[in-house]
């Protein structure tokens, strides 16, 4: 309220307008925020497995936290009303301290960590996104969100292979280390004074609800599409991060396998720029459809494999489109959100994560009753397979600059 009372021109004045926030403010922010999260990454499964003792409970709570992020992560508009950007991505990155604590603390306390972790990823998510949509033009996207996963790509490399060598040492320590670095995203987000985004006119009432917003993002078909290549391109990952190290261990593998793939499949993000200037150079289309259907292969592939090390060698290879798939998946969607949209799209489309995490382990501990685990990489491989249908409605031209288009034939 006490916000509400300061001049519009003191909030944001002409000096602040001046320092616009570029892609490499944002690429900074998901780097550091990419440092909490690698290094969990594959501490999280193994931590879950090894406090409940089967896979099918691990699914099971996944499946809860996944509903209560979903929720919380719709709700957020509404919250952004009364609570400024600032303060709101404050608080998502403070939930990464309290969930470094308590995931240090082991045993049961592993959940309420995942649970805490979760809900500051999707807040987090939701804020920086508004902030891009706020700061970037549709024609810079693909650059911004490419610098994001390269700035990310060290962390996301190292992390998840460093998180489970540093677990073995002190269970501990992969939790110590992400309180520190919640700690310095935090001071990172204020220094970069980010503020609570740029001024846009406000609607001529209040929305009735808070998921009002809904009603409109189901009547854009181009948002829908791009919401469904997030979703099952995570359920992908899921497949990969989640899956593999439990299919690892299960077949006698080497307990850190899962984390030392990951490393190496998230070391990929450096040949970002590269996978960038293919997709510049063919199209969005172009390059969805072959994410979705090299990663279908190989998913598919391996739930087939009659040998452990086979089945591994194909999610590997898969995840190496999933790579191009963060780069070029989301773009559909965030290139299609109409300005006076951007916070409510931004809820909208952080809902993928939420919703894969609900999808996959949901369906994957229905599966599990019935076969194994790669009765789950066969599911994940049809539903990127049917990614790949839908992807040959984007237009030709998606992401092409103007003048190339002048260049090509339709």
């Amino acid at each position: 309220m006490f916000e509400r009372s300061i001049p519009e021109w003191l909030r944001h004045p002409p000096a602040a307008a001046a320092r616009k926030p570029g892609a490499r403010a944002f690429a900074t922010l998901s780097g550091l925020e990419a440092m909490i999260r690698g290094i969990l990454l594959s501490v999280f499964p193994l931590a879950m497995y090894d406090a409940l003792g089967d896979a099918g409970r691990v699914s099971q709570v996944y499946f809860v936290i996944g509903l209560v992020s979903l929720a919380v992560g719709l709700l957020l508009p509404w919250i952004n009303r009364r609570i400024p950007r600032r303060w709101l991505y404050t608080s998502g990155a403070a939930l990464y301290v309290v969930g470094g604590v308590a995931g240090a603390a082991g045993g049961m306390w592993v959940v309420v960590a995942l649970m805490t972790c979760t809900l500051a990823t999707v807040t987090c998510f939701i804020c920086l996104n508004a902030y891009v949509l706020d700061y970037v033009a549709k024609n810079d996207l693909g650059r911004t969100e490419t610098l994001r996963m390269f700035y990310s790509a060290l962390s996301w490399s190292a992390g998840p292979v460093t998180g489970v060598a540093l677990m073995k040492i002190w269970a501990p320590l992969p939790f110590l280390l992400a309180i520190v670095f919640g700690v310095v995203l935090i001071a990172a987000f204020w220094a970069l004074r980010l503020g609570n985004g740029r001024l846009i006119a406000r609607a001529r009432g209040p929305a009735p609800n808070p998921l009002a917003f809904l009603g409109r993002f189901f009547a854009q078909k181009r948002l829908i599409a791009g919401w469904l290549f997030a979703v099952i391109r995570s359920c992908g990952w899921w497949g990969y991060i989640v899956y593999l190290p439990i299919y690892a261990i299960e077949n006698g593998m080497w307990e850190g396998l899962g984390g030392a793939l990951v490393s190496v499949t998230n070391a990929m993000l450096f040949l970002s720029p590269l996978m960038l200037r293919w997709v510049q150079r063919s199209s969005v289309r172009v390059a969805v459809r072959t994410g979705f259907l090299c990663a279908s292969a190989g998913f598919l592939l391996a739930a087939l494999s009659p040998l452990p090390l086979l089945a591994v060698a194909c999610l590997f290879a898969a995840s190496g489109f999933l790579i191009l798939l963060d780069i070029s998946g989301g773009l559909p969607f965030l290139m299609a959100v109409k300005p006076s949209e951007r916070t409510e799209m931004a809820a909208v489309y952080s809902s993928f994560r939420d919703v894969s995490g609900i999808l996959t382990p949901g369906l994957g501990a229905v599966i599990l009753m019935v076969a194994p685990i790669q009765g789950i990489f066969a599911a994940v491989g049809l539903g990127l397979g049917a990614m790949y249908m839908l992807a040959g409605r984007l237009h030709p031209m998606l992401g092409v600059a103007p003048a190339a288009r002048l260049r090509r034939p339709a």
